[in-house]
């Protein structure tokens, strides 16, 4: 198990270093001049010069990348250039509300979805399990941003039942929790839809295992064959799913928060890249490449304890 996990590990850290370097690459061929952006159009060359030494855009780009890489390994993200603060301190004020959004997202679309699920594949083709996969086909097909707009307007503008925009008191649990509801909602409802399918087509063909039959030709309880020798098993694809989407979560965090205008990570990216600031896009980047490449090996990692033959195969 250690010599798997070891192995999960090393990719990941190759997999942050190889995403980072083309990002890193990709934002540098943007088109404009980062000093003009920053300091405006009455700037005059000689401040725009001093600016972009001072970032460092007047070197080679290879070794802006490994100044860059240089400073990582110290623990140094730069500096805003704007404000002037560490930009892991920038980061870390703004992570917290997009963790928050997408756990709760992910944990009330997989209590929905699995159940959905695990019901449609033992009562199947049943009125409830069509009923069940055209909404689940509607949900998928729906993006989070219309989501978000709808919504918003629904249940903020006409209905007025729920915040607008705004992440809620520092200090008042139950207002960030509203506040929480319209855009959990937005990044969350096509993921019932994805959970529900593939925990059927899983739960579908684990109920027809040679080790099933066995299991209900020994008498055993049908209560402990679905939840121990067929659900355990029919999880392991949804974990999986799960821990890939993290992008495509972090995607639809970034419409909700800017929607509803949250703080987050998400926002911070966008706001970085429209004004050119390299520090912050390079370190959110950073950052949020390393949470997903975490949060999928936890799931390879949870998969390989549920299943020992992903651990004989690694």
């Amino acid at each position: 198990m250690w010599l798997f996990l070891v192995k999960r590990c090393s990719l990941g850290v190759l997999i942050v270093c190889l995403a980072v370097t083309a990002l890193y690459l990709m934002i540098h061929s943007i088109p404009g001049d980062p000093a003009s952006i920053i300091l405006g159009p009455r700037a005059t060359e000689e401040m725009k010069a001093a600016l972009a030494i001072k970032m460092g855009l007047d070197q080679p780009i290879m070794i802006q990348l490994f100044n860059f890489f240089s400073d990582v390994f110290q623990g140094d993200l730069g500096f805003d250039v704007f404000s002037q603060r560490p930009v892991i301190d920038i980061i870390m004020e703004q992570l917290p509300h997009t963790l928050i959004l997408i756990l709760v997202s992910i944990v009330w679309a997989a209590a929905i979805g699995i159940p959905l699920g695990c019901y449609s594949a033992l009562y199947q083709n049943s009125w409830f399990d069509k009923i069940s996969a055209i909404l689940s086909v509607g949900t998928i097909a729906i993006p989070s941003f219309v989501v978000a707009i709808y919504g918003l307007l629904i249940f903020s503008v006409s209905l007025r039942w729920l915040p607008a925009i705004g992440a809620g008191d520092s200090g008042d649990l139950g207002d960030q929790l509203l506040h929480l509801i319209l855009p959990s909602l937005a990044v969350g409802l096509g993921w019932v839809g994805y959970i529900s399918r593939l925990v059927r087509s899983s739960m579908l063909e684990t109920l027809g295992a040679n080790h099933v039959r066995t299991a209900r030709a020994y008498g055993l309880p049908e209560r402990m064959i679905i939840f121990k020798y067929s659900l355990r098993i029919a999880i392991l694809p949804t974990i999986t799913l799960l821990g890939v989407g993290v992008g495509y979560l972090l995607s639809g965090a970034l419409f909700a928060e800017i929607v509803f205008a949250r703080p987050g990570i998400g926002k911070l990216i966008f706001d970085a890249v429209s004004t050119r600031n390299y520090p912050i896009v390079m370190g959110s980047v950073l950052i949020t490449t390393i949470m997903f490449v975490v949060v999928t090996t936890v799931a390879d990692f949870v998969n390989a304890l549920l299943d020992p033959r992903i651990r004989a195969h690694a």
